[in-house]
């Protein structure tokens, strides 16, 4: 990974809220690197070269886990980011996860139980395609679906979201302090260009399936969503769980982001491959003369 690919990290980088603005996030913003298309893809399989290295050492000592969540608006490129990112990672030691609406079952339990299920092993990848923060998005834009669900009426107050995010960052403290490596990108594209890739959906006919009616209405409320973002950003941002506010106009630059921000977190982590004993070193020995000799 080019050093100035990881230099340029800090920039996205929100681990503090306090001051945290959406607006000042640009979603065609490149730090100024200018790649061409080739270079570009150059450069992203050499991070996930690195990133599967990573992922092997990871798999091998079996103390930490990562989790990467992935929030966005419709089009930002979640999937084909996950696709691109983990396409060169052990399928083995690694799990992806996609939360739409809660199924009658999930529904009857608290909104982190479904959650709890997908969580990553220790070794492991866990790759959250949406996650639990629908909890304080789509329902805090869609007010209703709060209200259908059957939860006891006295506890949905005017502060439920500000309840439910107070939740979710002591949830995130607990999961790093249990050796999960929290990492959250929201990959911020803007209005105009989900405009013309909701159009490139419709014109291509290989595209036709992307696109969903549900897509349009959500659209409508954009106002409302980065307002809901805003307040999911500032009220959960941390050292030991940042989010990664990723611009999300140039797929290329995306996906640099994404996977640099991933080597950058796994290398503090000093992976390394098991040390054996002497004892199994010995009996190494023995079998390799053995085989040597068959």
């Amino acid at each position: 990974m080019k050093k100035d690919v990881l230099k340029i990290l800090k920039r996205y980088r929100v681990t503090d809220g306090k001051k945290f603005r959406l607006k000042d996030y640009d979603p065609a913003d490149t730090a100024g690197l200018d790649f061409k298309k080739k270079e570009a893809q150059e450069l992203l399989q050499t991070g996930v070269k690195r990133l599967a290295e990573l992922q092997d050492k990871l798999y091998a000592q079996n103390h930490w886990s990562i989790l990467v969540v992935f929030q966005a608006m419709d089009a930002a490129g979640k999937d084909g980011t996950i696709k691109h990112v983990m396409s060169g990672v052990n399928p083995q030691g690694v799990s992806v996860a996609s939360f739409k609406a809660p199924s009658a079952h999930e529904i009857n339990h608290d909104y982190l139980w479904r959650v709890n299920q997908q969580l990553p092993e220790r070794g492991r990848i866990g790759i959250f395609n949406r996650s639990y923060y629908e909890e304080v998005l789509v329902t805090r834009v869609h007010p209703e679906i709060l209200k259908s669900q059957p939860l006891p009426q006295e506890l949905v107050g005017k502060n439920v979201y500000d309840e439910r995010l107070e939740d979710i960052a002591a949830y995130e403290r607990y999961l790093s302090r249990q050796g999960t490596v929290v990492l959250k990108f929201f990959l911020n594209v803007s209005q105009k260009e989900q405009k013309r890739r909701f159009l490139e959906r419709i014109e291509d006919p290989s595209k036709n399936w992307k696109f969903s009616g549900s897509d349009m209405k959500e659209r409508d409320h954009w106002k409302e969503y980065m307002a809901a973002y805003n307040s999911a950003i500032s009220a959960t941002a941390s050292k030991h769980a940042p989010w990664y506010v990723v611009p999300a106009d140039n797929k290329w630059f995306t996906r640099l982001i994404v996977v640099a921000a991933m080597i950058e977190a796994m290398e503090k982590l000093d992976l390394q491959y098991p040390t054996v004993s002497d004892e199994t070193k010995a009996g190494l020995e023995t079998a390799h003369t053995k085989l040597l000799n068959d």
